[in-house]
């Protein structure tokens, strides 16, 4: 006999009182190309919003390699130490045969995975040019409406576009490896713009010098920036996530900022304007969604890709074909 189906308003109950599965079942219908399971999985979080907006938000991004979720379970451990309720949403790369996550995050948090104060949801990234899930922002406020004072969205670091990180935590955090070079080379200007911080990882052992020195350049280079805020002076630190050496420095910048920005107004602007940039990226969505399911506009895509794609008519001519179909 099955179980009768919980209200939304008892969904969110039973979240706010710290249950994991139901917590895991809303996100994946949050998570769901099915419309009805979506649908129910926006009640749900309609329940929670009220609850929601009280966590500590961190973006960790990185080249791949760099130990970004060594790093993530070193500082989660040293938060629940210290009585803090964390959450992971550790965005995976996407298969490209079935769209799901390629890595499997809790088999690299293996440590965090198993306290009890610890929420770690791998998700994958649908290709997102931010390297975050399409529904990171419903998972983190469902996250904080069940307790978590901080989440960490760990993204994929495939320096594609971090914007779409930035403007959904409160601290972005660019994770980077021993030895300046190349790498300060190759690092977008971009990414370093937008950190709040740039750490570098694995600075033990026979790496510790080539650390110092990755440190200094990237110090250098932030120099020549023109700073973001006028609270805030991004900062290099240094961390061995092995060794758990760093991690506290890493976490006192992060209170640093936060009083610096929260005495200024900034903390509080910064998440008007993320929350009114979220409104019109789902304006934005269902209007896409809208328009490709426009009987007159999906009646003519295969036909009008195929002579764009043979050449037979231009990119423009096609498009413009079909928003006349949108808007007749």
């Amino acid at each position: 006999m099955s179980r009768p189906t919980r209200s939304a308003a008892e969904e969110a109950e039973a979240i706010r009182g710290g249950d994991r599965k139901a917590m895991a079942k809303a996100i994946t219908l949050l998570e769901s190309k099915r419309p009805e399971k979506a649908e129910r999985g926006r009640a749900i979080l309609e329940e929670l919003v009220p609850h929601s907006g009280r966590s500590m938000r961190l973006g960790v991004t990185g080249p791949p390699g760099v130990g970004k979720s060594t790093f993530i379970e070193s500082l989660g451990i040293y938060l629940l130490e210290r009585g803090h309720q964390v959450a992971v949403l550790a965005i995976d790369p996407s298969s490209p045969v079935t769209g799901g996550s390629i890595l499997g995050d809790k088999t690299r948090m293996e440590r965090l995975a198993q306290e009890a104060g610890a929420f770690i949801r791998p998700s994958p990234s649908g290709g997102s040019l931010g390297g975050v899930a399409e529904r990171t922002r419903e998972a983190m406020l469902v996250c904080e409406a069940a307790g978590y004072d901080v989440v960490i969205v760990e993204t994929v670091g495939i320096g594609q576009s971090e914007v779409s990180v930035r403007s959904m935590v409160d601290f972005f955090l660019v994770l980077l490896q021993p030895g300046a070079g190349d790498e300060l080379q190759g690092i977008k200007k971009g990414v370093l713009e937008l950190a709040d911080s740039l750490v570098v990882n694995k600075a033990d052992g026979e790496q510790r010098a080539a650390a110092e020195r990755s440190a200094g350049e990237h110090a250098r280079a932030l120099g020549l920036l023109h700073a973001r805020s006028g609270s805030w002076t991004p900062r290099v630190l240094m961390v061995s996530s092995l060794e758990n050496a760093g991690i506290d420095g890493v976490w006192e910048a992060v209170l640093e900022h936060t009083a610096a920005l929260e005495s200024s107004g900034e903390r509080q602007a910064r998440r008007r304007e993320q929350a009114r940039q979220w409104m019109w990226s789902l304006v934005e969505e269902g209007l896409r969604d809208a328009f490709r399911a426009h009987p007159d506009v999906s009646s003519q895509i295969e036909r009008l890709e195929r002579a764009v794609q043979e050449l037979q008519i231009s990119p423009a001519a096609a498009a413009r074909t079909l928003l006349e179909a949108f808007r007749s």
